[in-house]
């Protein structure tokens, strides 16, 4: 009895584990994203309309990207759990061969339809022409993003979580240090050109995607030189066909694949109908701005708290379906009610933190372009269902329920787009409208998601421990942080009217910040130098 304890709080452990290291990179991930996003936004010449380019083009890119890569991961790490649960590390290891070759045609083809569809994409269907550059810098993206999924879902699989958290982090360094020096060499050679600034933004993703791949094809060289000696089949179970292994992958990733289009769709419908409604009531040149607003800054910011729930939808998905193949299901079912718990208690903060301090956020990120904050409010609410969909999701994908994702993103989806064709023409509603239609799809997937898994699954989640008590520390955390930021405000506020150097809380910002530090040195030192 003592060893079985043992055992399970080994896998506990090594859930856990697992989680905290997704966590620390997706977290490092977003706030490297976010750092150059920041950058773009506040970079003279690129601002609002120039995100509307970059994310124009982007969401196009990432509908081809979730085609070709999104489902593979989860669909990979779950078979190659299975077959390790039972011994079988041979065909494990013929799974990430099959996957590599049929993921790999995928890619091309959707880099070869990216490449030469740019044009008519960028006219017809964005009805953005300054696009077209960008489409053409991020084609050769998808080849090796839907290769090195992959062999990300293999390394989850086969519980070396680390090597997928690290080529990712990897590629976020590289996609932040490239846009600064990719974005800063176009402004040398063309100037501020916003087409080509976008177009060698993107560009940045590509190098970076290339990149990453590398370090994954070296990690898995290592990795294999390690094992050799340990790959052998103790149950000598018979080998399954390459026709079998694509069947079975493909019947796995196409939901979970759908799943993600639903998701990925979510921000293409935006792309699609923002800018097109909102010209019956705006300029054009207003239409592009407002959609820059929402797609350059409210979704960073709103995408940002996701980084920390990913985690337990990512390591769900082997660790369940592991636990089922051994018949473990009580393992499964702590495992999913503990991941919602803490869910919970990451979405909440996040939430009610983004709508009571929008303004001063946005004042602080982005002082060049300071307006947004209402959108930023309206959006936040999106955070709790997304983060509680995302986990319930990644439970039912490990359960085996893998087309319920699916089509509750579809019974969301058409939430968003009537949403988003009914409120975004509505003068007084106008860009907000796309946001309300956020939160409303996010609701509808979370809750088929949820009542499905409730259903599937006997689920440890009390009223007062999942909702109550979480709620009522969030509120009480508002008020404090509400209270103490008012009264430090109000006395620099006090302290500007005698002294100027105190300047910088009032106004929020970044460089009002860094240039007041700076008058206090010079006074000191001239203080010093009298004193002397």
């Amino acid at each position: 009895m003592q060893v079985k304890a043992e055992k399970k709080n080994n896998k506990s452990e090594g859930f856990m584990k697992s989680v905290l290291v997704l966590m620390v990179s997706q977290v490092l991930i977003k706030l490297l994203g976010f750092i150059y996003r920041v950058y773009l936004t506040n970079r003279e010449g690129f601002g609002d309309e120039g995100n509307a380019i970059y994310s124009g083009g982007y969401q196009i890119y990432a509908i081809l990207l979730t085609i070709s890569s999104i489902g593979v991961p989860n669909a990979i790490s779950k078979l190659v759990s299975e077959k390790v649960a039972v011994g079988d590390k041979k065909g494990a290891d013929r799974i990430l061969k099959i996957g590599l070759m049929t993921f790999g045609m995928i890619g091309l083809f959707g880099t070869l339809c990216l490449f030469f569809g740019a044009g008519y994409i960028s006219n017809v269907i964005l009805q953005i022409p300054e696009t077209e550059l960008t489409l053409v810098a991020l084609a050769p993206a998808i080849f090796f993003v839907s290769i090195a999924s992959v062999m990300r879902g293999y390394f989850n699989g086969r519980d070396r979580i680390s090597a997928t958290a690290k080529s990712q982090t990897l590629e976020q360094i590289f996609k932040t240090l490239l846009t600064v020096a990719v974005v800063e060499i176009v402004v040398l050679i063309y100037g501020t050109n916003v087409t080509v600034m976008a177009a060698g933004a993107n560009l940045a993703t590509t190098l970076s995607v290339i990149l990453s791949f590398g370090y994954l094809g070296l990690y898995y060289k290592l990795y294999k030189r390690n094992k050799k000696r340990h790959v052998v089949n103790k149950n000598r179970i018979k080998p399954e066909s390459g026709i079998s292994i694509v069947k079975r992958i493909i019947y796995v990733s196409f939901p979970i694949t759908i799943s993600a289009i639903m998701s990925t769709l979510n921000k293409n419908v935006d792309s699609m109908t923002v800018i097109r409604y909102l010209k019956n009531i705006l300029s054009e040149s207003e239409a592009k701005i407002q959609y820059g607003i929402l797609s350059g800054k409210v979704d960073t910011l709103i995408t940002l708290p996701l980084s920390f729930n990913v985690a337990f939808s990512t390591a769900l998905v082997p660790t369940v379906s592991s636990a089922i193949a051994r018949g473990d299901k009580l393992s499964a079912q702590k495992r999913i009610s503990l991941s919602m718990l803490l869910t919970m208690i990451i979405g909440l903060p996040f939430t009610f933190g983004m709508a009571v301090f929008a303004q001063p956020i946005i004042n602080l990120i982005f002082p060049n372009a300071t307006t947004g904050a209402v959108l930023l409010q309206i959006s936040s609410f999106t955070i709790i269902f997304s983060v509680l969909a995302q986990t319930a999701n990644g439970a039912l994908q490990g359960l085996g329920k893998i087309m319920v994702p699916a089509l509750s993103g579809i019974a969301g989806l058409i939430v968003k787009i009537i949403s988003n064709i009914i409120l975004i023409q509505i003068p007084e509603i106008g860009v907000n409208g796309a946001a309300i239609g956020s939160n409303l799809n996010n609701i509808v997937v979370f809750l088929v998601s949820y009542m499905i898994l409730k259903k599937t699954i006997k689920l440890n989640l009390k009223p007062g421990k999942f909702i109550i008590k979480p709620l009522f520390a969030t509120i009480i955390m508002c008020i404090c942080s509400y209270t103490l930021f008012s009264i430090l405000n109000r006395n620099i506020r006090n302290r500007k009217n005698s002294n100027n150097n105190f300047n910088f809380i009032c106004n929020y910002n970044i460089y009002n910040i860094c240039y007041s530090i700076k008058n206090i040195y010079k006074r000191r030192t001239y203080n010093d130098t009298i004193r002397s």
